[in-house]
Formats: C-alpha cells, structure tokens, sequence
C-alpha cells in the first residue's frame, strides 16, 4: 500500500461496487477498497485527484482530504458494519469496538464525534439500527420480535421504544403504512429533518 483514501458516503456493497468501476475506468490502481476507504498502489497526482474528485461528486461520493473528517468517516463506517453485519450475534461493546478499531480512547472519539456531527455516537447508532429495522419491516418477511433480535435488541419492547422515540410511530403503525417515503438514506442518518 503507497496511499489511503477516504471517501464520505461510501457505505454499503453497491457503492464499493461503484468506486471499484470508476477506479478501474480512470486506471488508478488499488489494492482494496472497502467501506469508506482505498487503498492505492500508487500516490495520486493532484490532476488525478481533481479528477476522481468529480467523478466521485457525480456518483454521490466525497473524497475526504482532512484528518477529522477521516476520523469521523471512520466512524461512520464501523457503526454502519456493526448494523449491517448483525444476525442476531452477540455484539461488542461499543465503546470497546470503535476504541479497538481506531485506536484512540472512546472519551476522545464520543467528544470529538458529538462536536463535529451534533449528535452522539450512540444516538447515531440507534438510528443507523432503527433505519435498518423500517428496512426490514417494509420488506415483511421477519416478525418484530426475529427483527429485535436481528438487530440486538434485548426484547420486542426495547425496540419499540427505540423505534418510537426515533419515529414518532410504533413499528406496527409504520409496518401499516409501509411508506418508503418514511426512510431515511444512510448518509443521511443522524441529520436533523
């Protein structure tokens, strides 16, 4: 590995997907690309970089130069694998995951994130789970108490409560509705409304 990017609103397989292309199409060579982040082979040229940045731009993305930004990215990027990865499976602590993972104290990384996002770490959290739970619901194929468990809930209720202070809706009301409207975008996440 010669450099490491960072690019915002990378979260999901599709998008991996969409910046593998666009590196393959702008022959910028890489050795691995995962949620948030390239590795590349090679160190861009500043041409380059004014080039992939727009390229990135048009497809949603944002490639991040400052190591704050990176920091909170990171972030990101783990919170959304711990939702997207759960099956039910006993979690970490998170506190103990995101200091692992990056390296700092979790009193630096809750202080720091809460500064730059206006919204705390675990607050976030709950929404990155409470959007994958509308995600399921509207799909319809897992009662809410295999959801609660899916998501790693310790009960239906907990869920519920959870659900409901985040959506002013119970999970039955929004399931009712099935409004896709009601979904948020993960990069969205966290914002106010």
């Amino acid at each position: 590995m010669v450099e490491k990017i960072y690019i915002k609103n990378m979260v999901c397989d599709r998008c991996i997907r969409a910046v593998v292309d666009l590196l393959d199409d702008l022959n910028i060579a890489h050795e691995a690309v995962i949620l948030g982040e390239v590795e590349l082979k090679k160190e861009l040229t500043t041409a380059q970089k004014v080039h992939l940045q727009a390229r990135l731009s048009d497809l949603g993305f944002e490639l991040i130069d400052d190591r704050k930004s990176q920091l909170i990215e990171q972030i990101k990027v783990l919170l959304v694998q711990q939702v997207q990865n759960s099956e039910g499976e006993p979690r970490e602590n998170l506190s103990d995951y995101l200091t692992q993972n990056l390296h700092h104290d979790y009193s630096y990384l809750s202080n720091f994130f809460s500064a730059v996002e206006g919204i705390t770490i675990e607050k976030y959290f709950i929404a990155l789970k409470i959007e994958k739970a509308k995600e399921l619901l509207v799909y319809g194929e897992l009662s809410l108490s295999e959801i609660a468990y899916r998501m790693g809930y310790s009960s239906v209720a907990h869920l519920s409560s959870q659900f409901k202070k985040v959506t002013r809706l119970t999970p039955s009301r929004f399931k009712q509705i099935k409004s896709a409207a009601k979904r948020v975008p993960i990069d969205e996440v966290g914002k106010e409304p």
